[in-house]
């Protein structure tokens, strides 16, 4: 084991957090070195060795991890599959304060240090005259110690962390002191919001670690149903590109029949498809998939068409290079993922793992001798907004399994009427059939009704809004630090509603997102002594794959970590949120 000067025998600090950072990676996504920093601590030396390090003080001592970020800092630690309780991203932490998507080491420490955003040092040009000096800022030319990350205007070095920043043991612990600094900050400072919104960045920073274990893991495949289902739907696999144009030619020509004359149409131009429908008597301003598919029983061209759209789809995106490309030998279709999209706070994957086309469902399936558990939230935004709102009414209505029945049965309307007010008022949509229903929630779930009002408002007036759990939301354009949005946007009644709309809906899914990912490192964290892993995390749904001897355990396991994550999250138990759960070897076999 290599060691920095002084370093002591690793325990855990009495801060209770440790900090793992990377050597950042010149040629290999594996860095050479990892450091473990601690309050009196300091360990630094080759992967291997400080992964076994890592895995000793987390058996022992269970400390609360701390990176700049899992995906440069963690990888290592998830590579050798050790399973770490506890810990805090830096990164997801500055996502939540500040909100965006922006959030290097170097801007989440001006962040947590308050400083201008806008002078953020730049990175050397690296001429010749570059020798590795650091000029403070002010034009004195005092030089500064490059060993230390911070430089004297107190902003992080622009190349540190990167491989630009040359590299010694002494200033990777550096590193690692610096990123529990940034940590301490930001913890202080979500304190000062409330106690859950400390509990949002464990949860967020715990997604950031799953979603590492989700690109390893991959989601399980059966390759030969896939292959089936391909060929179902865009056409044997092509031998070469002549047979590839015929393939294609005959799925067009499914279409084509059905209109004499027009067989030269080309079902890829929206213009030349719009004349098609024209000359079958259907006349439709575009020809998007939601405008054509009220027409699709007055021409058998129109379903024809819609159909051919699902099977391009497949044969494009979702065909053999596809399965090719993002299905390994293992049978794993694996993707890059982020626990949070920068805006509502959403993970979302890559590679087709967030937008699977529902006719290749049944090839997600579980490996011999495993199971899927697959869990889905029902109804969970009325739910959140019971939740946010504190509306002690509404909540009750969550108590029941179908909470658009007792809603329905107040406002004395079908139950269909009463789940297109819920909506409507959530998303907007406050005219029409349901504009009645929607009066009469404003009279019996008036704190629900005012809340949403509220954020509404606070959109219109373009001011920085907080999720329940903390996240910053901006409404005025997502600007660093809170900076209001341009005034001139305010002048057009059209954006100030769309940016009252765009609030009125964050603030609500941004709370589901946080509770969905406090369910899940919930589900992660007691499950794993089952052999379980999560292969999948989709909007409000859960997939974990299982040994079978342990199905219905874990599917239990699944259940009681949604109570006890919501408890934590809600602070009471007033709210109930459900989980439609089912023990299948298919995804497809899962109740949609």
């Amino acid at each position: 084991m290599t060691a920095a000067a002084g370093a002591t025998p690793v325990v855990a600090s009495p801060s209770g957090r440790v900090a793992v950072v990377a050597a950042p990676p010149s040629s290999s996504t594996t860095p050479a070195l990892l450091a473990v920093v601690g309050d009196d601590l300091v360990q630094v030396g080759p992967v291997e060795e400080v992964v076994a390090v890592v895995e000793r003080l987390e058996r022992d001592r269970s400390p609360r991890w701390t990176w700049w970020g899992a995906g440069t800092d963690a990888r290592a630690l998830v590579s050798a599959r050790l399973p770490l309780a506890r810990c805090w991203d830096v990164a997801e932490a500055h996502r939540l304060l500040s909100g965006g998507w922006e959030a290097s080491p170097q801007v989440a420490w001006a962040h947590a240090r308050e400083l201008d955003a806008a002078a953020l040092p730049a990175a050397s040009a690296g001429d010749l005259f570059d020798f590795g000096v650091d000029e403070s800022p002010g034009g004195e030319g005092e030089p500064v110690v490059l060993d230390d990350p911070v430089r004297a205007d107190g902003y992080l070095r622009p190349d540190v962390g990167t491989p630009a920043w040359p590299l010694t043991a002494e200033r990777l612990v550096a590193w690692g002191r610096s990123a529990l600094d940034c940590a301490a900050t930001q913890e202080a400072q979500l304190r000062r919001l409330g106690p859950r919104a400390v509990a949002t960045a464990h949860s967020e920073s715990a997604a950031a670690l799953l979603c590492l274990e989700l690109e390893r893991d991959g989601l399980p495949i059966d390759r030969p149903a896939a292959e089936r289902l391909i060929a179902e739907a865009a056409g044997p696999r092509p031998r070469d590109e002549r047979h590839a144009r015929e393939v294609r030619a005959e799925r067009d020509a499914v279409v084509l029949r059905l209109a004499p004359g027009r067989e030269h149409t080309d079902l890829r131009n929206p213009v030349q498809v719009r004349e098609l429908l024209l000359s079958v008597g259907v006349d439709v301003p575009n020809t998007r998939k939601g405008v054509l598919a009220p027409y699709r029983d007055t021409h058998p061209l129109v379903a024809a068409l819609l159909d051919w759209r699902t099977a391009e789809r497949i044969a494009t995106t979702y065909g053999y290079p596809w399965l090719e490309a993002h299905v390994g030998a293992d049978d794993r279709l694996r993707g890059s993922w982020t626990a949070c999209d920068g805006a509502a706070g959403r993970m979302t994957a890559q590679n087709g793992l967030h937008n699977l086309p529902t006719s290749l469902r049944p090839a997600v399936a579980a490996q011999p001798g495993h199971v899927l558990v697959r869990a889905d939230l029902g109804q969970i935004e009325p739910r959140v907004l019971a939740a946010v709102s504190g509306d002690r009414a509404f909540a009750a209505a969550t108590l029941s399994d179908d909470l658009y029945a007792p809603v329905a049965q107040t406002l004395g309307v079908e139950r269909a009427v009463a789940k297109v007010a819920v909506l409507g008022a959530m998303y907007g949509g406050r005219r029409g059939a349901a504009a009645d229903a929607l009066k009469g929630l404003e009279r019996a779930y008036p704190t629900a009704m005012a809340y949403l009002d509220q954020m509404y408002a606070a959109g219109v007036r373009r001011e920085v809004l907080r999720t329940f759990g903390g996240r910053a939301v901006h409404t005025g354009g997502f600007l660093p630090f809170g900076q209001p949005g341009d005034a001139a946007l305010g002048d057009d009644p059209a954006r100030a509603a769309a940016r009252g709309r765009y609030a009125r809906n964050a603030v609500i899914q941004g709370a589901a997102a946080e509770l969905f990912k406090a369910w899940a490192a919930t589900v992660r964290a007691t499950t794993r002594d089952l052999g379980a892993q999560i292969v999948l995390c989709l909007h409000d749904e859960l997939l974990v794959h299982v040994p079978a001897e342990h199905a219905e355990d874990a599917r239990a396991r699944v259940v009681t970590a949604l109570n006890d994550s919501a408890r934590r999250w809600t602070g009471s138990t007033q709210v109930r949120f459900v989980a439609d759960t089912a023990v299948v070897n298919r995804w497809s076999e899962a109740k949609e």
